[in-house]
């Protein structure tokens, strides 16, 4: 018998194969549950590029060239193409946090500003178990005619308690430095017993708005900010940052 010529049989009463369905990794989940939980909040989700210009990574924040705080960041450099020159002339970096999209809304929006961005950002250090030379950041800015600290802290908690599922979730504020902010303050949550500091924070450094041609006497505002890594690692008790990125399916199918 010519087996080309024999036909396959098709068991039609035979149930079907369930086709695999994909998984969302767990630094999805969190940017989409952050950007839920803004959102009910009346904030509105910004983004901006990752191959950024020094000036709006740096000097639009207050960190000029010979400023000592420009050291905080280590930065990835990025060579200009042949034929293609940085923004205002200025060189070009792998963005070392969100930060530069809030300069970059407040150049083309005016106040009442509410929002958030989300992304990944680059830092040239060692990689081990709690530092990543790539990971995601979450950044927040508001800014109108009264926003104040307290406003800042309400939304600190009601965001913390909500992405963490703790209405009784205990949340504290220290004094703290960063150049675009002032005054800053660091941002701690009780997570099993300990404190642990998970977000930075404060009130818009006049300069900031004054780059971006607000009025510093009549505008004022927040802003803060956070590795959404760090707050996944501290939601489920995960000791490795390098597990996020290392594209294990059975780390990646447990949440």
């Amino acid at each position: 018998m010519d087996k080309n010529k024999v036909k396959k049989f098709i068991d039609v009463t035979a149930p079907g194969k369930r086709p695999a369905v994909g998984h969302l990794h767990p630094l999805t989940q969190a940017m989409e549950k952050t950007g839920w939980i803004f959102e009910s909040m009346g904030f509105e989700i910004a983004d901006g590029p990752e191959i950024e210009s020094e000036y709006y990574n740096f000097d639009a924040l207050n960190i000029p060239s010979h400023h000592p705080a420009r050291s905080m960041w280590d930065t990835f450099w990025v060579k200009e193409p042949s034929g293609h020159g940085a923004e205002i002339g200025q060189k070009l970096l792998l963005r070392t946090h969100v930060t530069s999209v809030d300069i970059r809304y407040l150049e083309s929006n005016q106040p009442p500003i509410k929002i958030i961005s989300m992304g990944r950002v680059f830092r040239n250090e060692a990689t081990d178990a709690t530092h990543e030379t790539q990971f995601y950041q979450l950044d927040g800015l508001m800014i109108n005619e009264k926003a104040n600290m307290a406003n800042l802290k309400a939304v600190m908690k009601a965001y913390f308690k909500e992405f963490f599922s703790d209405s009784d979730l205990e949340v504290r504020f220290r004094p703290s430095y960063f150049p675009f902010v002032e005054p800053a303050v660091e941002v701690d949550v009780k997570f099993g017993g300990k404190w642990l500091e998970v977000a930075g924070a404060g009130m818009v450094h006049p300069k900031v708005l004054e780059m971006a041609k607000l009025d510093s006497n009549k505008y004022q505002g927040f802003a803060f900010g956070m590795g959404l890594d760090r707050l996944v690692m501290v939601k489920h008790k995960i000791d490795d940052v390098r597990l996020f990125y290392s594209g294990d399916l059975r780390f990646i199918k447990q949440f």
